[in-house]
């Protein structure tokens, strides 16, 4: 099987007892390529210094509106000297909105998803766009700006997929899709070309069946594979082989 986990966060503090272990064995396991997309300045850093170690893995650079509030206001500096400094670095992400919190503020997210997407644009790169509680505003801003690259972990309907698709973006699926109450998800799903589809862990978080509630490791993408194949007439492998050469094509590796 050719898996390319096209969004992971390794960095996170969930792997921190046993990540080298867990990262030595993923290529055993089927696991092709990984990438790794960042929250933070932090995490842009980890991500780079993991890309280095590890020859399988790529990764992004970018903030995530969740810690918006916690980044300098020349963070647009440092993100293109981190990208500068690794040719592994192949997207600005996870950037993006959300407004599934009260207490956040959409003004000043929206800014920060504005100036990444310039940045990318500037660098000619392709972005991860998250997107929570806030489909009207995202998809507003996409078409403004009309980047390459992914909505992952896509939460949406069927037809904001269709909106996103007619950009030219990917769109990337977790596990969610496994899920017994995953019907609005599995329509989206039905809604995007093989050409177009990714598969993704956003792991340490949303594991599929069997393993919901635990701790995901790209590995697990086989099971979101086999029920993204099931509803796209293919078998896993052949599913898992598209979507491989979809996340190289994107983020031309």
């Amino acid at each position: 099987m050719e898996i390319f986990d096209t969004h992971a966060h390794y960095a996170d503090r969930a792997f921190d007892d046993d990540r080298e272990q867990v990262l030595a064995e993923l290529p055993d396991k089927g696991v092709k390529l990984v990438m790794l997309a960042a929250s933070s300045l932090g995490d842009s850093r980890e991500n780079m210094l993991l890309a280095r170690k590890y020859g399988y893995i790529y990764s992004a650079a970018g903030v995530h509106p969740e810690s918006i509030d916690e980044t300098p206001g020349d963070y647009t500096d440092t993100l293109r000297e981190i990208i500068a400094s690794e040719p592994k670095i192949k997207a600005v992400g996870e950037i993006g909105l959300d407004y599934h919190y009260e207490g956040y503020d959409r003004e000043k997210q929206i800014r920060f998803f504005r100036e990444q997407l310039e940045l990318a644009r500037e660098l000619d790169m392709p972005v991860i766009v998250h997107s929570r509680d806030a489909t009207e505003d995202t998809v507003e801003i996409l078409r403004e700006y009309r980047p390459r690259g992914v909505v992952h972990c896509f939460s949406g309907s069927a037809e904001t997929a269709k909106e996103i698709l007619k950009l030219g973006m990917y769109i990337g699926f977790t596990g969610v899709i496994t899920f017994k109450n995953a019907k609005k998800a599995l329509k989206a799903l039905d809604a995007v070309p093989a050409d177009r589809l990714l598969m993704e862990t956003d792991c340490p978080y949303m594991a599929p069946e069997p393993f919901r509630g635990r701790r995901c490791d790209s590995s697990m993408i086989a099971y979101t594979a086999a029920k993204a194949a099931e509803v796209k007439g293919l078998t896993t492998e052949e599913l898992l082989d598209i979507t491989c050469r979809n996340g190289k094509t994107m983020y031309g590796i």
